[in-house]
């Protein structure tokens, strides 16, 4: 059995089921599991040992809301400054070019991006199909996350409600409803598994109220508790998609998925800005991914976090697409949830032991996973190492505020997933992530200037 000993580490925050913290102590790991915690922890002869001291240990962060793609668009000029309709509608006209090379390489660099910044387990929600194209992109994802070593659960997003018929996307990106439920049966039977230390996952993700039509819905639901996995879409992220809804269903955005049997400790909703408080009340087990950074840039509002969580509600913190980010910053994530709730709820906001709470074990919560997201023996070894001596942190005495507050680097002194250390004083050990990123980047220019000159010609 293979092992590995952290040694001598001057902080464990456990976030376990005893919300246990312990000071100069060793995590040893078999295999793909931690075995123990303590002091003078003995392992086996051939075990690798590494000297931690100085550094500070976490459950890997849980990222529950993503667009991989969308790394390949940031900072396109055409949609700054848009809240999130025209932007959706500016940059659908980009994502209608997409490839199974983008979609690759733009999930390398999203989940190079995660796991730099301490992210061990990330959810992709992928919906974008362009006409032309093969069905199966987010093939191309899964690939990606095994190659670089990142636990994952990819969605598979759809879109059904073109323009032609009353929804916001373009006809060249959506599909028929029949070929989204062949491709979400396809892909749960090739993928998914359930059981522990489980490296991939597949759930559904009908994109939104207004993308898809409500027998999708219901069919994806049907579908989704047939095959026993979960559900997600984005939700009350903004008061535009609220008068959608009440214009075309006669609903709130929740009271839609109510409506639909969309709630339950198996859904996951993207954002929740939108739900008042007798929704809150009536989430059922359902998650939040909240979205600091998107939400900020797209002006779409502020979710209610602190309600949340007094309302015995399960919140997780998430980077969104990073075209509306810009980034794929776990950490840096982190820190805008706290500074956006503390803005919204000055001294009644949540402590950055909560916040690093939703940021790990509540990720997991959100997404069914109680494997991982927290620090003890029998869970998964996704751990992730912070060097808080640097002068950055000098006159702080609160490593919890620390890792929340201060600091001018994101970048982690390890990641270990599954018990394997895929980064290393904040490099990949898995990937030539200097190869990657050129071909990313190629890729993208390609892209974008293939559109903005069709654009010209037209």
């Amino acid at each position: 059995m293979s092992q590995k000993l952290l040694k001598n580490i001057d902080l464990v925050i456990t976030f376990n089921d005893r919300e246990e913290t312990f000071e100069h102590c060793d995590i040893l790991i078999e295999e793909a599991a931690i075995r123990d915690i303590g002091s003078n922890l003995n392992a086996a002869g051939d075990a690798e040992i590494i000297d931690c001291n100085g550094l500070t240990a976490l459950p890997g962060f849980v990222n529950t809301h993503h667009h991989l793609y969308q790394t390949l668009f940031r900072g396109i000029e055409e949609v700054q400054e848009q809240p999130l309709f025209p932007w959706l509608i500016g940059l659908y006209e980009f994502w209608k070019n997409i490839t199974p090379e983008a979609v690759y390489y733009g999930a390398l660099v999203g989940f190079s991006e995660l796991l730099r910044t301490g992210c061990t387990l990330t959810s992709d929600h992928h919906y974008v199909f362009p006409k032309g194209q093969p069905t199966t992109l987010i093939d191309e994802q899964i690939k990606a996350a095994r190659e670089i070593g990142i636990r994952f659960h990819a969605t598979r997003g759809s879109m059904s409600l073109g323009r032609d018929m009353g929804g916001l996307p373009p006809m060249e990106v959506v599909q028929t409803e029949e070929a989204i439920l062949l491709d979400s049966e396809r892909l749960i039977n090739r993928y998914h598994d359930n059981g522990p230390y489980s490296m991939q996952r597949i759930a559904l993700a009908p994109c939104s109220p207004f993308s898809v039509s409500r027998q999708l819905m219901l069919d994806s639901k049907d579908l989704a508790r047939k095959k026993g996995v979960m559900l997600h879409t984005h939700l009350a992220e903004t008061q535009d998609e609220e008068r959608f809804c009440l214009e075309r269903y006669g609903r709130r955005p929740f009271e839609l998925m109510e409506d639909l049997e969309w709630v339950g400790n198996d859904v996951w909703f993207a954002h929740g800005i939108y739900l008042n408080d007798g929704e809150i009340d009536r989430l059922q087990g359902s998650g939040i991914a909240h979205c600091p950074s998107s939400n900020m840039k797209l002006s779409s509002g502020i979710c209610k976090t602190t309600e949340i969580i007094r309302a015995g509600g399960k919140l997780s913190i998430a980077v969104d697409g990073s075209a509306s980010n810009d980034g794929s910053n776990m950490w840096e994530e982190v820190r805008r949830a706290y500074l956006l709730n503390h803005l919204k709820y000055g001294t009644d906001g949540l402590t950055a032991y909560e916040i690093l709470k939703a940021a790990t074990r509540g990720g997991a919560d959100v997404l069914g996973r109680d494997d991982t997201g927290r620090l003890s023996a029998g869970k998964a070894a996704d751990i992730v190492l912070f060097n808080l001596n640097g002068i950055e942190y000098s006159g702080c005495h609160d490593p919890l505020v620390s890792l929340v507050c201060l600091g001018n680097s994101s970048l982690v002194s390890m990641t270990i997933v599954n018990g394997k250390i895929v980064v290393k004083n904040g490099k990949l050990t898995t990937i030539d992530s200097d190869e990657a990123a050129k071909n990313a980047h190629n890729t993208a220019v390609e892209i974008i200037n293939r559109q903005r000159n069709s654009t010209k010609n037209n």
